[in-house]
């Protein structure tokens, strides 16, 4: 589990309450229902109609991305299996790669291997895959692109709660018993859209944009050692190749 999301929320998240309990405010003062009604409620709203129902369905799913460790199977790993089986392919015969198949722990690498097995062509191989890798990134970015929405909804959604709270306590002058109330959902829902954007929604955004491009990494590595064996290429250019994409990877996770 990738503990840095959490942590980091509620870094944030506490340094606000924190702040506020300083400077003497109450920490109930902070949670207003109406105010997150408003905020949350309007944002959804916003996004789910700015989206197709296959990108929102996507996006619930990409959340619990930015939650996880990005691979169960990290670069280093598959540059050390890509460089085993190009020894063996080289030493012997692609074909002896079928027996160790089973044991990859990426399935796309399953995947690719399968076909370098059969002794499919270089040049279809690639374009076949490259395509699929194309598409596959593009349907993941658009759904990533919900939270980055939502992120741009809400802070406006918020002052729109600010202002329905003001009009609420100017129609209400006379009775100074509602003032505090319709003061307080006016700021805190500033503060919600403000907060859940900068916060939340936009740095999830991020994240799991940067674990996308992480995981396509991955792949162009998985193709580009599958097309180097398929072109019986020498292992240890190969290894040079893997160690490219190794240090991106490191350079992916330090981001």
């Amino acid at each position: 589990m990738d503990k840095t999301t959490g942590v980091g929320i509620l870094i944030g998240i506490g340094a606000i309450i924190l702040a506020n309990a300083i400077e003497g405010g109450h920490f109930g003062a902070l949670f207003q229902l109406t105010a997150a009604i408003i905020v949350f409620g309007g944002t959804a709203g916003a996004t789910i109609v700015s989206h197709r129902k296959e990108d929102l369905v996507l996006a619930v799913r990409l959340l619990a991305m930015s939650f996880k460790n990005q691979e169960k199977v990290s670069a280093k790993e598959l540059s050390s299996e890509i460089m085993n089986c190009a020894k063996l392919a080289r030493a012997e015969s692609p074909l002896t790669l079928e027996t160790r198949i089973k044991s990859f722990k990426s399935p796309y690498m399953k995947t690719v291997f399968r076909y370098l097995i059969d002794g499919a062509d270089p040049t279809q191989l690639k374009e076949a895959f490259e395509k699929e890798q194309d598409l596959d990134y593009a349907l993941k970015i658009g759904a990533a692109k919900v939270w980055t929405d939502a992120g741009g909804y809400a802070p406006t959604i918020g002052i729109l709660g600010a202002v329905l709270g003001l009009i609420h306590v100017m129609s209400q002058l006379t009775d100074t018993s509602v003032l505090g109330k319709g003061i307080a959902v006016a700021f805190v829902a500033t503060i919600y859209g403000v907060g859940s954007a900068n916060l939340i929604f936009l740095p999830l955004a991020n994240k799991i944009k940067k674990q996308i491009q992480y995981e396509m990494n991955l792949k162009e590595m998985i193709l580009e050692g599958a097309l180097a064996i398929l072109k019986g290429q020498n292992p240890y250019l190969i290894q040079e190749k893997m160690n490219a994409y190794v240090k991106t990877g490191e350079e992916e996770l330090v981001s």
